[in-house]
């Protein structure tokens, strides 16, 4: 029943990264493709972790705290260039 109800749940996550990854692709503005772009790789920490639970296994933990690090650092940048309009700052005086 368990198993079930997780591969319920995988093909629900596998549904909504094809719906947000085409938002992402044909958003109306920036700032929808950036929360989609996020919203993708919140779905996949939720997929690795129930693959995890369904192949009964620790091995994908390291990745989705690698994932979490990164999505977090991208979505960090895109803010940033989203206020500034620049992701590097050259404040140098020549």
């Amino acid at each position: 029943m368990m198993e079930r109800i997780l591969m319920a749940s995988l093909l629900a996550f596998s549904v909504s990264i094809a719906v947000f990854r085409y938002r992402a692709v044909v958003g109306p503005s920036l700032p929808d493709r950036i929360l989609a772009m996020d919203t993708i790789g919140r779905n996949l920490h939720a997929v690795m972790a129930i693959l995890s639970v369904l192949l009964e296994t620790y091995a994908f933990f390291e990745v989705i705290l690698l994932l979490g690090i990164l999505s977090f650092v991208s979505t960090i940048a895109f803010a940033k260039f989203i206020e500034k309009g620049v992701l590097m700052d050259d404040d140098t005086d020549r």
